[in-house]
């Protein structure tokens, strides 16, 4: 099955995060504002999974992270507090 033009900016974004400079992250994901969706966070966790089974605990780690922030951003599920 290929991948739609849709699928293949969500991968090449994902790719630019891999890439970018640590806290050049906003910038990235700022530049794709059309992309920032449900999909997306999707995508993440699909390629931070594939990572996580492929030996790159680092890269699966920061996708999760950077999925999580966003998923809460678009209000997609709310924020879990921990009893403190």
């Amino acid at each position: 099955m290929t991948p739609s033009p849709r699928q293949d900016r969500y991968l090449g974004l994902v790719d630019r995060l891999l890439a970018c400079p640590n806290g050049q992250e906003p910038t990235i994901l700022n530049g794709e504002p059309d992309l920032l969706d449900a999909e997306f966070v999707q995508v993440l966790m699909q390629t931070a999974s594939y990572f996580a089974h492929h030996d790159n605990e680092d890269a699966a780690r920061f996708l999760i992270f950077i999925a999580r922030e966003l998923a809460h951003q678009l209000g997609l599920y709310p924020l879990v507090t921990q009893p403190g």
